[in-house]
């Protein structure tokens, strides 16, 4: 049996955010029945596919984040499809939702009301500027997205060559991060309702989120006062900790304690370097002229030779695209790439497997993507009989 296989959440997310929350608690088993509005989330039909969109159900974007779930279309606005959603609201644990702030009171299907159909609910929005319950805010209601996030909560700002602009990070971590946090509170929020019998309200604000990811700048600015910018891929109090282009492409190096610079030394034949900057301080103080010595050595050797030299005793890699990840087997071996079925093309699609590894209720993607309303007949007929059947997508 899975972790949360007795776990039922409703997600009436879209897009990125609320989508791979809710994904990392479908991975860890939990029956997450993606509420979709008419016409269904907005990404379903967002390349890339397989082989032809005009026959693929939907694009990898959709299918990567919406693995393991049912799916149900409902129009909140109607009276019918509302009294539907109010009857599996019954019978849930969770209920997930990333709209603007206000939203589900349109629908008279705010946490309130929902609570007053189930007073054990776990309620969680994940929300650009988080939700008045619990923080009221000037900047609430406006949208946003992890472009927004990343840029008011700093994560720009220290993102990019110290020439260059502000940079966003490549992954959407206003979104990721988001949700993983998000995650991480609804399963606090349960737990505490099975002590107390209590549910709650959960709220992630991406720009929140996004100061949390940049915790090293508010510390840094706190005791110094003056606020961190862009360095490149070195770091602010490690040396060296940084990048390198090697004749064949880019290896990093990590060897800021004493032992680990010692032995880069060594593998560089520099002897003299160890001897003249023992210490961390004094390191730091060189930066420049020693990052400069090390990037005339490894410029001079294959990213091979010079990983040959320091794996295994100083912390060093390669710099990978995505055709050396897939031919990675570390990354095989650790189940980090899942063949998912795709509907409408002959072969499958790959996606990301999870990231979170246990002994006993190993989590692992369960199934394809949901066609939209795909469940319909099971989730509303359950509500007839009473007993839901969770059926893995093939």
């Amino acid at each position: 049996m899975s972790a949360l296989a007795d776990l039922r959440v409703l997600d009436l997310t879209q897009v990125l955010a609320g989508p791979y929350c809710t994904m990392l608690l479908a991975d860890m088993g939990a029956d997450v029945v993606k509420i979709e509005r008419p016409g269904g989330d907005l990404i379903r039909g967002n390349p890339p596919y397989v082989d032809d969109g005009d026959e693929e159900a939907y694009g990898g974007y959709f299918q990567s984040v919406n693995r393991g779930k049912r799916s149900l279309e409902l129009d909140l606005g109607a009276d019918d499809d509302r009294e539907a959603f109010l009857s599996l609201v019954e019978r849930a644990d969770v209920v997930v939702e990333n709209f603007k702030a206000g939203t589900m009171e349109k629908f008279d299907c705010g946490y309130e009301t929902l609570k007053e159909r189930n007073p054990g609910l776990v309620y969680s929005s994940i929300r650009g500027f988080g939700d008045p319950r619990t923080g009221e805010t000037h900047r609430q209601g406006q949208p946003s997205f992890d472009l927004i996030a990343q840029a008011l909560g700093g994560v720009m700002e220290i993102t990019g060559q110290e020439d260059g602009p502000p940079t966003k990070v490549g992954p959407g971590v206003g979104d990721i991060f988001t949700a993983a946090l998000n995650a991480v509170g609804i399963l606090a929020a349960v737990h505490h309702r099975e002590r107390t019998g209590e549910g709650q309200y959960v709220d992630t604000a991406m720009y929140d989120c996004m100061v949390s990811l940049a915790e090293r700048a508010v510390y840094q600015y706190s005791c110094d006062g003056e606020s961190p910018t862009r360095q490149g891929n070195s770091h602010p109090t490690l040396f060296p900790y940084d990048a390198f282009e090697a004749s064949d492409g880019y290896v990093v190096i990590a060897a800021f304690s004493d032992g680990h610079w010692a032995t880069l030394c060594e593998a560089m034949d520099r002897p003299d370097l160890a001897a003249d900057y023992p210490d961390a301080p004094s390191r730091l103080a060189n930066r420049e002229a020693l990052r400069a010595e090390i990037a005339d050595w490894t410029r001079a050797h294959e990213s091979a030779a010079i990983l040959d030299l320091l794996e295994g005793r100083v912390p060093a890699a390669p710099v990978q695209n995505t055709a050396d990840i897939f031919a990675d087997p570390h990354v095989r071996d650790r189940e980090m790439l899942a063949d998912v079925a795709q509907p409408g093309a002959d072969d499958p699609m790959t996606v990301a497997g999870s990231p979170i590894k246990m002994t006993e209720t190993m989590p692992r993607p369960r199934g394809r993507a949901p066609l939209l309303d795909e469940h319909r007949a099971e989730l509303l007929g359950e509500e007839v009989d009473g007993t839901p059947e969770v059926a893995e997508s093939d």
